[in-house]
């Protein structure tokens, strides 16, 4: 058992995962602590590092892609106080920090975890039912439905719209952006058969950001909706696959075959006629009807 106690959070390792517990420390961000505790299978890890600092040094982990929903969802856009796979070590605690290091390391050489991409993910994602309200409205999700309102600082061509109610199975896909300078974020939802390049500011299934501190939780309720979506691997591996091979349609009959057979009909017919079973009238438009398919 490796252990490491921060005012930033504590990491604890037992062989199998790691426990990843944001710390109560007032400097700790509001998306860490909304997350809560994080359990990381050794299998979902690509990497361990451990960064040495004049005042702090700082543990990352990396995970494989596709492994957990929050890194999807977010991009890779969490910036260092929000993101939960890092943590600060003080500069008495870094002998700690790189024997943990080591051991994380020797474990994934020991299970030969590979650092390849996953085709699922890997850890569950946050916690639902979860609620945020931020920037211009709030987003709800109950693992089913995602309901959408807006506040006073809509827009009014927006708020005009009501309140949005969306059922996952009719998304298709989830974007978190934080605002960054000058430029707004949002929290948008792309709709089968409904998809819309407005801004975030006057797009009915997205809510757009300003950057306040409330602002980062809206990615927890965006990485709950993707992790409810089809993994980026299974829609790669359906939109590569090739389309499926007719099936082989019945040949006709031959030529030769439909020939053979009626001229075995034109000798059933003139046996008929030379017994008298046929009439001459009758022999004569039988056979008339039969050259006429010839």
């Amino acid at each position: 058992m490796a252990e490491i106690i921060q005012k930033d959070g504590t990491w604890s390792f037992d062989g199998d995962a790691l426990r990843l517990t944001p710390g109560r420390d007032k400097n700790v961000s509001l998306l860490r602590k909304t997350l809560g505790e994080l359990v990381v299978p050794l299998g979902a890890l690509a990497g361990i590092s451990f960064e040495h600092g004049k005042k702090a040094g700082r543990l990352r982990l990396r995970l494989r892609d596709g492994a957990d929903p929050l890194l999807h969802a977010t991009g890779g856009r969490l910036t260092e106080p929000h993101d939960p796979y890092q943590l600060i070590v003080e500069s008495d605690r870094h002998g700690v920090a790189e024997y943990f290091t080591d051991e994380v390391r020797n474990a994934l050489l020991l299970d030969e975890v590979p650092s390849e991409p996953v085709g699922e993910y890997l850890l569950p994602g946050p916690a639902v039912p979860l609620s945020v309200s931020a920037g211009d409205g709030t987003a709800s999700f109950d693992g089913e439905r995602i309901r959408l309102e807006w506040n006073w600082k809509t827009e009014d061509a927006k708020a005009a719209a009501g309140t949005r109610t969306l059922a996952v199975a009719d998304i298709t896909a989830v974007e978190w952006q934080p605002a960054v300078g000058l430029e707004n974020g949002h929290l948008r939802f792309t709709v089968r058969n409904a998809p819309t390049k407005a801004p975030a500011k006057y797009d009915p299934n997205a809510v757009e950001l300003w950057g306040f501190r409330k602002d980062p939780l809206m990615a927890l309720v965006a990485a709950a909706v993707q992790a409810r979506l089809p993994h980026p691997a299974q829609t790669a591996a359906t939109e590569a696959r090739p389309p499926e091979p007719e099936a082989p349609r019945q040949a006709a009959p031959a030529a030769e075959d439909d020939h053979d057979a009626l001229l075995r009909r034109l000798r059933e017919l003139g046996e008929l006629h030379r017994t008298g079973v046929l009439t001459d009238e009758e022999f004569t438009l039988a056979k008339q009807a039969i050259l006429k398919r010839m």
